[in-house]
């Protein structure tokens, strides 16, 4: 049966006018902010639709667009925010249960000037001119929020947009010229050009121009920068023992890894890698375990990167450090973890939140950061030369770009994700290593505990298969080696500079407008008095 032309009317007009409704209730209008900012969430790790980022941000702009005020476009920036931080990192509930909803707030007032800053872009009828400018600028203001919220302290580049293409040869190549912060430029840039697509008939072509700008870029980037060459390979082995808490643990995890090492013998690897805190044990007070690694090391026939995590004999306070073990024993090549997980490795002011640790997983005593990033050279022939990280370090693009200009071949990072099993965080982490290959044109290598440990060469691209939270053993890898230079490495974060560059001349026409408009308003004021 046809439902007449009335009916179906009477239908949308029903349903728009329960939207607007919507709309105007303050309540619900803050539930949908908090939703349209969760959106992108489904786009990293492990729901991974990559794809999904591409649109994930047009109902938040959306929304932003149609309020009704300045004031109320921040409001919506602020709690779509919320939404944004509460979703992409729900997994850190464990450690900081309540206390989320405290961080989730505070650091999404840093979207607060982006909401300002889509309604002054996208509200009302925009000149095609003001629609093509609204793809470089309200890009550039979501890369200040990624900049500004990626310092250590506020919780580090966890969730940057650009991060959710992990996987796409594309993008990575993008992540070699720019960073990761180019790559996040380009999706948010997509994002503002469908949202004026949908919502603004008059400036269709200036939408379809801008998207027409993103695919070209893309496309000439891919051109250009040319994936690094292989120049030979090495052969790295993970070692992943499982998660073993409770009393004994630390001792349990140590013979366990020592176990699996064994079954390494005569498959011919240049170097064992054990993940975060597989030595729970300080070695200057226990050099009976330096011992047995080292005789390990001599029976596998390569050196062991292990991860101390414990109180020093010789310094105060509990350290993380990676220390590479050689036939012969310690070999002197130390780093210790520089950039500290907040809340999970230290308390930001103790003194004012150190109730943090009475409600969830807080860290009862802080961590000491090391001084400077080191780069080890392997005993032995090659003398090749690795830059570890540990854990939560990957997530910084420039530590990566460090290592790579101090000479590192290979970047290693040991992790360990026991306390998120079964959460999302495994599967990010993995991730963000595919990035920071891409931009710094080497492998990485992701060794981790308990899962998920992966290897990616210097295009990013996955090598074998990874270890999955479910596996306990050991791979070896046959690792790409490459000497190419990428430009991210080259000239470092000028994609960030750019967006500077861009709001600052937003600034620079906003402030010159004003001054028009005041000196008329001046002016004509003193036209009527003399006409009278």
């Amino acid at each position: 049966m046809q439902i007449p032309v009335a009916a179906r009317t009477n239908a949308r007009n029903r349903a728009g006018g329960a939207a607007r409704a919507a709309l105007a209730s303050p309540w619900w209008r803050a539930l949908l902010a908090a939703a349209a900012g969760a959106l992108p969430a489904l786009a990293f790790p492990e729901p991974s639709l990559w794809w999904f980022a591409y649109v994930a941000l047009v109902p938040w702009l959306l929304l932003i667009r149609s309020a009704g005020s300045a004031r109320r476009a921040a409001l919506d920036g602020w709690l779509g925010g919320i939404g944004f931080m509460l979703a992409v990192h729900h997994w850190l509930v464990p450690n900081l249960h309540v206390f989320i909803l405290l961080v989730a707030a505070l650091l999404g007032l840093l979207w607060l000037p982006w909401g300002w800053v889509v309604r002054a872009m996208l509200s009302g009828e925009p000149s095609p001119a003001r629609a093509l400018a609204a793809v470089v600028v309200v890009p550039s203001g979501w890369l200040m929020v990624e900049l500004v919220r990626s310092w250590e302290g506020l919780g580090g580049p966890w969730g940057l947009l650009g991060a959710s293409q992990w996987e796409v040869a594309p993008a990575l190549r993008l992540a070699s010229v720019g960073g990761v912060w180019l790559v996040s430029l380009l999706v948010v840039a997509v994002n503002t050009a469908v949202a004026l697509l949908v919502s603004v008939a008059a400036v269709r072509v200036s939408a379809l121009v801008g998207l027409l700008v993103c695919a070209l870029t893309t496309s000439l980037v891919w051109v250009w920068a040319e994936p690094p060459s292989p120049v030979g390979a090495v052969r790295f082995a993970v070692v992943q023992p499982g998660i073993h808490h409770g009393a004994g643990g630390v001792d349990r995890r140590f013979d366990e890894g020592e176990r699996l090492t064994r079954t390494l013998i005569g498959q011919d690897v240049d170097l064992v890698v054990w993940g975060e805190s597989s030595v729970g044990r300080d070695l200057g007070r226990r050099p009976e375990l330096a011992e047995r690694v080292a005789a390990l090391s001599r029976a596998v026939g390569a050196p062991i990167l292990v991860n101390v995590d414990a109180r020093r004999s010789d310094e105060p306070g509990i350290y993380k450090s990676s220390v590479l073990i050689g036939p012969d024993g310690l070999t002197g090549e130390r780093y210790d973890k520089m950039r500290l997980v907040p809340f999970g490795e230290y308390v930001p002011a103790r003194s004012v939140l150190g109730w943090a640790t009475s409600v969830g997983r807080a860290a009862g005593e802080d961590r000491r950061r090391g001084e400077a990033q080191v780069v080890m050279t392997l005993p032995g022939e090659n003398g090749l030369g690795i830059g570890p990280l540990v854990c939560f370090e990957t997530a910084f693009p420039d530590m990566t770009r460090r290592l790579v200009r101090d000479g590192a071949q290979v970047v290693v990072a040991q992790s360990a994700t026991s306390t998120f099993q079964g959460s999302w965080a495994p599967e990010q982490h993995a991730s963000l290593a595919a990035l920071r290959a891409a931009e710094s044109g080497r492998p990485v290598v992701h060794a981790t505990l308990t899962g998920v440990s992966a290897v990616y060469g210097p295009d990013g691209a996955r090598v074998g298969e990874p270890l999955g939270t479910d596996y306990r053993g050991t791979a070896v890898y046959s690792v790409p080696l490459s000497e190419a230079t990428t430009a991210y490495v080259r000239y470092g974060d000028w994609a960030v500079y750019a967006a500077f560059a861009v709001l600052a001349a937003l600034c620079a026409v906003e402030g010159a407008g004003s001054f028009r408009r005041s000196a008329r308003g001046t002016r004509a004021p003193r036209a009527r008095r003399a006409r009278g």
